[in-house]
């Protein structure tokens, strides 16, 4: 046992000279060793990264199959704490991928075509709608012709500019434009790689989570101590049940009303049906703000084809967002994150200032698990002293003092 833990020590003291080292050296000559060496680490393991993150998202997919399929089997492994056999793992992966599978297949041979042809009809039809604007404008102004002569103007200037934009940098500009479409074919090869890649070594992690889980608590037993390593992975338990039920909710909900606006705006006619599905399930991941970004450039969208259309596609959002606030997601999500309103709007404001959409998306459990860990902390703190925990007790006015605190007596000795 000795021996180990002198093992450790002395690879705990490599590491962390070896880094001290490289720290000094970049400070010292300004050689920026570490930030391109992290660079390229983390390009090297970006498939890793992308294994990893779609393991964490399909091992619920994972589990639900093997307790459909396997129901018996996995009770008994549960109840005797071994891990999945190698059989009902391998079903559940084939299912899970040939699901993935038929997903992408309608993604590319159904949606991609139709939301192709909806953008490429919505650009062929600019002047068209702008046209439209003009109408509308010179009919509610034709009352007071100077304000009218001047917004025409102003529209006319704006849209001689618009044209002149895309004159000048856009069609004069091939060879630029060649360069930049090639570097993005390359990039996105490069991550088409990395995605494949990544799928087979998501595979590897899902066959083998519950080992992979074992050598951490393995590892992490072997470098701290019990009560340590106890706290640790109570709070990664927590934490993860707070981002897995919130991201994976969140993904799977909005994926939901995609598919349900997609339905509804078919049923009714609307124009751009898949840009607007598309537009209205992708924005539907930001929590609170999400369904007005995505409803009201869509309605006026529509507007601009038919307004009674678009008055029954407004009642039509309206009535689907009262759907997923009030069944859906209270269904999916449940209370995932245990934010107050409040909350919810302070973390996506901060997290939307400093990282735009993505930090707007995951401020919210990121919010969450701080709220969460500062929560059990006071607590703790609180049960220290043997004072209540419960917030209620503390809402009452403070008891007044009936007497005041005695004073000490003025005596020769105080003087």
């Amino acid at each position: 046992m000795k021996k180990k833990d002198s093992a450790v020590r002395w690879g705990l003291a490599l590491f962390l000279t070896v880094g001290a080292i490289l720290l000094f050296y970049d400070t010292l000559f300004g050689r920026r060793v570490l930030p391109s060496f992290g660079g390229q680490l983390l390009k090297a393991l970006q498939p890793v990264l992308i294994g990893a993150v779609l393991a964490y998202l399909l091992a619920p997919v994972i589990d639900f199959i093997e307790n459909l399929f396997f129901p018996e089997q996995m009770k008994k492994a549960h109840a005797e704490g071994r891990m999945t056999s190698r059989s009902a793992r391998a079903v559940s992966l084939v299912v899970t991928w040939a699901i993935i599978g038929l997903l992408c297949y309608l993604l590319g041979h159904v949606l991609i075509p139709q939301l192709y042809r909806s953008v490429v009809q919505l650009i062929s039809s600019v002047e068209g709608y702008y046209n439209t604007i003009s109408g509308w404008v010179e009919h509610l102004l034709e009352s007071n012709p100077t304000v009218e002569v001047w917004v025409a103007d102003q529209m006319d200037k704006f849209y001689e500019s618009a044209t002149e934009w895309l004159k000048n940098q856009v069609f004069t500009r091939t060879q630029m434009l060649m360069i930049a479409v090639s570097g993005g074919v390359l990039s996105t090869l490069v991550f088409l790689k990395n995605l494949l890649v990544g799928m087979i070594v998501s595979v590897y992690f899902m066959a083998t989570k519950e080992r992979c889980a074992a050598h951490a608590r393995k590892l992490a037993y072997s470098l701290f101590s019990e009560e340590a390593v106890y706290w640790v992975f109570r709070g990664s338990a927590k934490v993860d049940r707070i981002f897995s039920g919130f991201v994976r909710g969140k993904l799977l909900d909005s994926l939901i009303i995609g598919v349900l606006c997609f339905i509804g705006c078919s049923l009714l006619d609307m124009p751009y049906t898949p840009l607007v599905s598309v537009f209205v399930g992708v924005t539907n991941v930001i929590p609170f703000f999400g369904p007005f970004l995505g409803a009201i450039p869509s309605f006026f969208l529509i507007l601009l084809v038919d307004p009674i259309q678009s008055l029954y596609f407004l009642l039509f959002v309206l009535a689907l967002q009262q759907l997923d606030g009030n069944v859906i997601g209270p269904k999916i999500l449940g209370e995932s994150t245990g934010l107050s309103s409040l909350w919810v709007i302070i973390a996506i404001l901060v997290g939307g200032s400093f990282f735009g959409v993505a930090g707007m998306f995951f401020g919210v459990p990121v919010c969450a698990c701080l709220y969460s860990l500062v929560a059990f902390l006071v607590d703790r703190r609180l049960a220290e002293k043997d004072l209540p925990v419960e917030t209620e007790h503390y809402t009452a006015p403070l008891p007044e003092q009936e007497t005041e605190p005695e004073k000490p007596e003025k005596t020769s000795e105080n003087l």
